[in-house]
């Protein structure tokens, strides 16, 4: 590398929601960007918003051929990866856990789980290839990742894999200089927490509006986290509405 602009970044879901505010930041801290989704207007769209010389791709994280293909195209347009941020995800409906069909529980495990893998796995085949050696990876976990919501089986089971996923990676990537945390969100305002002002079921079945907060603040945090040199890390970090019923009983 050469100098703060060579150093690119790779954003799954990159172009909606809390991804595009990484996204924003990122950009704004001086990185190369990549974006990636399924919605091939959207991605282009979000590209134009971002500027910065971001690249969209259109993948499916939870294909590995889409993934494979996805990181060939950085491999051949930039020659390496420095960071990898796994934010896409998903969620089932809030019904009932008894209600869920198996398709419903496999489009969450393949958008919050099996993509994450991918995508990791084919990190550190590049990182630990190129020169100079090395990266980093930050999965976004939820506050989901130690306290469930009520009708939340499929995406607070993946979270709390997220967990497991971000500590071997860490373990794992040592020997290559590979660095990897995680970044527990709670309540940040985007389409997916939308209905929380109205009002969520709390765990005593009760249905309150509950406080939220600008993305902005999570991609300013994941800004900080991979500004890090690679002999810093933090492993895990928690970013809240500081009112939400969380800490404590509600």
């Amino acid at each position: 590398m050469s100098g703060e602009e060579s150093r690119i970044a790779l954003v799954t879901g990159g172009g909606t929601g809390v991804g595009k505010a990484i996204s924003t930041a990122l950009v704004a801290a001086g990185w190369t960007l990549v974006i990636c989704g399924r919605r091939r207007e959207v991605l282009e769209t979000a590209a134009g918003e971002l500027g910065g010389g971001t690249m969209p791709i259109v993948a499916d994280i939870g294909d590995p051929a889409s993934v494979a293909a996805l990181f060939e195209g950085i491999r051949q347009r930039f020659g390496r990866l420095d960071l990898l941020v796994n934010n896409a995800g998903s969620v089932a409906p809030a019904i009932p856990l008894e209600d869920l069909s198996f398709d419903q529980w496999n489009i969450v495990v393949s958008a919050n789980l099996t993509g994450a893998f991918l995508c990791t796995q084919a990190a550190f085949k590049l990182m630990k290839a190129q020169e100079p050696r090395g990266g980093r990876i930050i999965n976004n976990g939820s506050i989901s990742a130690t306290t469930p919501r009520p009708n939340s089986a499929p995406y607070t089971a993946t979270k709390h894999a997220i967990a497991g996923l971000t500590k071997s990676t860490a373990l794992d990537g040592r020997k290559y200089d590979i660095a990897c945390g995680q970044i527990d969100i709670g309540n940040a305002a985007s389409d997916m927490t939308a209905a929380m002002s109205a009002g969520v079921m709390q765990a005593d079945g009760r249905i309150a509006s509950e406080p939220t907060m600008d993305p902005a603040h999570v991609g300013r945090a994941v800004a900080h986290m991979a500004s890090l040199p690679l002999e810093a890390n933090v492993l895990t970090m928690t970013v809240m509405a500081t009112k939400m019923p969380f800490v404590g009983r509600g």
